[in-house]
């Protein structure tokens, strides 16, 4: 071996520790990115908070809570997928991931019909759509409202990608080497478990303001 030839790849656990510090690397950034938005809705709520309590009120708490346990239980298939591949069993480990992306897939189909009662009650301040709102103070009310979709049509992208990536892994699935499975799961897993993480963030940012 050379000395400029990198040496970080040339073993399966060294591959794998390889992964994960680029995978934590990518989570970090985007932790900047959801933070820093988290960070102008807690400021905005502490100027404007009866305004943004009353507007939360406007949200589907029902379909909210929903959405939170089909994550919860997202992740759970998730390490579940991850402990299946640990012990090769890799049947059960690609079943495991099929279902995790099912579950992002209901996440997703639930969001779209949260999305369109509140685009019919006139509450997405986007694309041009009329704003109308009967609440107190409309302005911030709409400014909540902002901030809602913006955040959480971004949480949704980022799970988007990761139904993707899990659709690809086991697309490759057959011509994966055994070491090099069990690498894609755990990456792939820390990234699910951050889109989790957000959203149990998120939930109680926008849904039970005050509730």
């Amino acid at each position: 071996m050379s000395g400029t030839e990198s040496i970080a790849f040339d073993t399966p656990k060294r591959e794998r520790r390889a992964d994960s510090f680029a995978m934590w690397v990518f989570i970090g950034s985007e932790a900047m990115l959801f933070g820093a938005i988290f960070l102008v809705f807690l400021v905005a709520h502490l100027d404007f908070g009866p305004a943004f309590a009353a507007a939360s009120k406007h949200l589907s708490l029902p379909l909210g809570t929903f959405n939170t346990a089909v994550l919860i239980t997202s992740s759970f298939t998730m390490a579940l997928a991850h402990m299946l591949a640990r012990h090769r069993r890799w049947r059960a480990t690609v079943w495991a991931l099929m279902t995790t992306s099912a579950l992002g897939a209901c996440f997703l189909i639930v969001k779209g019909i949260e999305y369109s009662k509140e685009i019919s009650e006139g509450l997405a301040p986007l694309l041009g759509l009329p704003f109308r709102y009967t609440g107190p103070d409309p302005v911030h009310a709409e400014f909540f409202f902002g901030l809602y979709f913006a955040m959480t049509s971004l949480h949704a992208l980022h799970l988007i990608g990761g139904i993707v990536v899990i659709a690809g892994m086991i697309a490759l699935w057959p011509t994966a080497s055994p070491a090099g499975r069990l690498r894609r799961v755990a990456a792939v897993g820390l990234y699910w478990h951050f889109i989790d993480i957000i959203w149990v963030f998120m939930f109680p940012v926008f849904y039970l303001i005050n509730r």
